[in-house]
């Protein structure tokens, strides 16, 4: 909310050099941002009395823009891989398949371990429970589990995310 947009009777008033000015009516308050050629900016509506500033709210608005621009640019979006085994894998094939999540891990990328189940193959879940605890106990010097093991229809998946260093 801004001058005329601010619809409070009365506002605590904040000065441009951030002086209490105290609680002032709302024409008193204009009539104070106009004589600086500033404007009056509504910065805690819910407070009682609500806050408002004498500001630019032009160049307010531009350094919010900028913030925002800054902390988008500092995010950093989190890649979900997949790496498919078999309960019947063998070791190399395994081996494989670590390597890959490894270089996943290290880039900062959680990795998604899963297992289809095919035939009468469901009927081994437990084979398949090994074979994913064994991918987690392999690679918990770079990821942690971040969810266990789990069926999900005729798959079984198992989350992994890189460790942090601290």
């Amino acid at each position: 909310m801004v001058n005329d947009g601010i619809r409070a009777r009365e506002v605590r008033l904040i000065s441009s050099n951030g002086d209490q000015l105290g609680v002032k009516s709302k024409r008193e308050a204009l009539q104070i941002a106009e004589q600086e050629n500033l404007d009056l900016v509504l910065v805690a509506p819910k407070a009682k009395p609500p806050v408002a500033k004498v500001m630019d709210y032009g160049k307010y608005r531009f350094e919010l823009q900028k913030k925002q621009r800054e902390a988008r640019k500092k995010q950093k979006t989190v890649n979900v891989k997949e790496v498919r085994l078999s309960p019947t894998i063998d070791t190399n094939d395994f081996n494989t398949k670590m390597k890959n999540a490894r270089k996943f891990l290290a880039k900062g990328d959680k990795v998604k371990v899963s297992i289809r189940f095919r035939g009468r193959a469901i009927t081994h879940k437990d084979i398949g429970r090994e074979v994913l605890s064994r991918f987690a106990e392999e690679t918990k010097d770079v990821a942690s589990v971040e969810s266990k093991a789990k069926m999900d229809g005729r798959s079984m998946f198992l989350m992994l995310a890189p460790k942090t260093e601290k």
